[in-house]
């Protein structure tokens, strides 16, 4: 007596094959679709670096050669191209369809120590060769020995503190950089107040205005004369008849138990003989100038 084979068991290897099949063709597919969008990532990096070299080149060669012209808000605009260009770049880094950069593994196929036209022209003349002398320089993806070794020490010195010692030292940090925070912010403080009382107006300029016109053009004052000025005075001389006149009113006082006698006048003003006792020797000297015109008189 034969077994029979169950229904469908001689169809699954060929099931499997199938299956199999589509799934190499997907990941194929897939493998295609993301070599095409590396390929315009790199396109699209190369492009916005090669916009970013020309703009540094012009920028370098306007401080080397135009220096003497060279005008501060033209250099804002060179760093402002230069940094609109950096940020166009870092968002095509981080956009989402862009592949992980570092998850790609550059490998030299063809390594000749003749020179080599196309790679001559891709880097503008600065690698003619592509040898075993400057692969390991231009293809390093780890830091150089030196920095190596820097790094290993720096984290050996690390690892030697203690966690209460690291602590220690961190809040010793913070409060240093708190302290530096609140001495800046003091003198900016101090510096904008200064500022606002250098600019604060402490005067009026329409009163400034109208005492220098006063004083330099005799601007608003009063022409009118003082009454009985020109009584004593000739017509020619109008300041001295001003001093006169407040001078008519002075008068000498005799001393007591002294001779009073007839003394001289002056335009009201009476005089005494010098030496003469008894007499109180005048200390005031009145130089009286003729002015042809008074500067206030205009």
């Amino acid at each position: 007596m034969s077994a029979r084979p169950r229904p469908g068991s001689a169809a699954l290897p060929g099931r499997r094959g199938g299956a199999t099949a589509a799934i190499a063709a997907a990941t194929v597919a897939a493998m295609q679709r993301e070599e095409k969008q590396l390929e315009l990532t790199l396109e699209a990096l190369i492009s916005q670096v090669a916009d970013l070299k020309n703009s540094l080149v012009s920028f370098i060669y306007k401080l080397e050669n135009e220096y003497d012209r060279l005008t501060w808000p033209s250099v804002l605009d060179s760093f402002a191209l230069l940094s609109g260009q950096l940020n166009t770049l870092n968002k095509v880094l981080k956009h989402e369809k862009t592949p992980l950069l570092r998850n790609q593994v550059i490998i030299p196929l063809v390594l000749s120590p003749d020179r080599d036209e196309e790679i001559m022209r891709q880097t503008e003349g600065r690698v003619p060769v592509f040898s075993h002398e400057v692969v390991p320089d231009h293809l390093r993806t780890k830091p150089d020995p030196e920095v190596e070794e820097q790094e290993k020490q720096l984290i050996t010195d690390a690892a030697r503190i203690s966690p209460d010692a690291a602590q220690k030292q961190i809040q010793s940090l913070n409060k240093m950089c708190s302290n530096l925070l609140e001495k800046i912010s003091k003198e900016e403080r101090e510096s904008e107040s200064g500022g606002l009382r250098q600019n604060k107006q402490t005067f009026n300029p329409a009163d400034t205005n109208a005492l220098v016109a006063a004083v330099a053009f005799g601007k608003g004052l009063s022409n009118r004369r003082p009454p009985g000025s020109g009584a004593s005075v000739q017509s020619g001389q109008p300041g001295a008849g001003a001093i006169i006149a407040g001078a008519s009113g002075m008068q000498q006082v005799p001393m007591t138990g002294a001779p009073a006698q007839q003394q001289p006048m002056l335009a009201g003003v009476q005089m005494a003989p010098a030496g003469q006792p008894g007499k109180m020797p005048s200390g005031i000297k009145t130089n009286i100038k003729s002015a042809s015109m008074h500067p206030y008189q205009r």
